[in-house]
């Protein structure tokens, strides 16, 4: 009865024709071998890993990429190989980046989790975090995100269902670490386990925005979701799938604490990476997981509640571009989606490709000749100043990257103060009694 109803609730929206969005699509990059994370970085460029051990940094604007590392070690092995990463938070003036690969050892594959240097130029000083997750061909996460001061990495099941609910095991969970890779104190089963949360078949997305952290997880013949990850608490795998809606798996989600997810799909979609939408190129997006897809090869966006604890809506956009693996938002809601096609064994052409998807006519930044707006320094430090034709007042605001207004006023002295911002990407809007007269990117130093 419940999957029923959200599937009423779903239908109703869809034939009510919300959340609908033109846009235009480019393809950025060509001829790569399955990026399987990209993340639109503080420094302005696309970071993207390989699955076979290269990280590149790429120019969203030109798709000129740079390739600054490979990771030796890494051992193509079904769907394992080179798969998250993250930027740290304050990067690049703290210049860590995090990775997972797959390694052999003797004639044992396992997953590791290793923060890098960035000099510059290429990757140096690997400091293994997290070692010794058991690999195998399929169901192996791996997502990381950092929140806050905080390190999340999703590990697949490895093919052993019972591994989601052995807390001896590393597998089928999601794990937290401090930054440097040592055990927080407040982590759910003490300070000597890395476990957040268990009951995790192969979680391959996740994303943190309004306070709540969400993911994104395979299920097996049925039943792919869409979860919030609670501290402590046990999703259920292998004993449920998908909600407490089966006479075998209530008592179970009773006494085990289960927290049943906010979404499912039956037939599966194999659901993978996920972020969240709240910028002003897309309006009708706003408020929404968007979500990439390996089995239908389609953009969802799944618009969430104003509690944003549910899903009230799923849109689906067939895009045209075969598998979707990742996808992130830059400050002025351009979206890129990573694909994966390319023979996952690594033989044959390298297909894959970096798109974006964009609204040409938001995109214009000087909508006015007489309205000459000109942006300097970019970079700035601590100001940032305006000129422009017209002297009377304007008002301006500044979004981070996922869209939040984190300065607003009224442009009366030619400048903008910075000083309180973190080093990073930005977008700036300035507006008259007209409307909008520019909108760009501008890069605190």
């Amino acid at each position: 009865m419940k999957k029923l109803f959200y599937f009423l609730v779903i239908v109703s929206a869809l034939m009510a024709g919300l959340a609908k969005a033109q846009y235009s699509i480019r393809v950025v990059k060509d001829n790569i071998f399955i990026p399987w994370e990209i993340i639109y970085g503080p420094d302005g460029n696309i970071w993207f890993d390989q699955k076979n051990g290269y990280v590149c940094k790429m120019d969203p604007a030109t798709g000129n990429t740079d390739t600054v590392y490979h990771e030796a070690n890494t051992v193509i092995h079904g769907e394992g190989g080179m798969v998250g990463m993250a930027l740290h938070p304050s990067f690049p003036d703290s210049p860590y980046i995090y990775i997972a690969y797959e390694y052999l050892q003797n004639t044992n594959y396992f997953e590791r989790v290793s923060r890098y240097t960035y000099n510059g130029s290429t990757l140096t000083s690997q400091q293994v975090l997290v070692d010794s997750i058991t690999g195998a061909q399929y169901h192996n996460g791996c997502r990381l995100l950092i929140v806050g001061d905080k390190l999340f990495i999703t590990t697949g099941d490895a093919t052993v269902g019972s591994n989601a609910q052995d807390l001896s095991s590393k597998n089928g969970k999601i794990l937290r670490t401090n930054l440097d890779g040592s055990i927080p104190a407040d982590n759910p089963l003490g300070a000597g386990s890395l476990i957040w949360c268990w009951g995790q078949r192969n979680a391959q997305g996740m994303v943190y925005a309004n306070n709540i952290l969400y993911s994104s997880m395979h299920g097996n013949t049925t039943d792919d979701e869409i979860n919030i990850i609670q501290k402590g608490r046990n999703y259920g795998w292998p004993t449920v799938e998908g909600y407490c809606d089966q006479p075998s798996e209530m008592s179970f989600c009773t006494d085990s604490n289960v927290v049943e997810p906010i979404h499912a799909w039956t037939p599966t979609i194999a659901p993978c990476g996920i972020d969240y939408y709240h910028h002003n190129m897309f309006p009708a997006w706003q408020n929404s997981l968007l979500l990439c897809t390996l089995k239908d090869t389609t953009l969802h966006q799944l618009k969430l509640s104003p509690t944003y604890d549910s899903i009230i809506s799923d849109t689906r956009m067939a895009l045209h571009y075969g598998r979707l693996r990742d996808i992130c938002i830059s400050p002025d809601g351009r979206v890129y989606i990573s694909t994966s096609n390319s023979n996952a064994a690594g033989t044959g052409p390298f297909i894959d490709k970096i798109i974006e998807l964009y609204d040409s006519a938001a995109a214009v930044k000087t909508v006015s000749a007489e309205e000459d707006v000109k942006i300097y320094p970019n970079p700035a430090n601590d100001l940032v100043y305006v000129e422009l034709k017209n002297t009377s007042a304007r008002s301006y605001t500044v979004a981070n990257p996922i869209g939040q207004v984190v300065l607003s006023g009224r442009l009366l002295g030619g400048s903008i103060p910075l000083a309180g911002l973190a080093k990073g990407v930005y977008f700036l809007r300035i507006s008259n009694e007209r409307g909008q007269i520019y909108a760009g990117k501008i890069l605190k130093d």
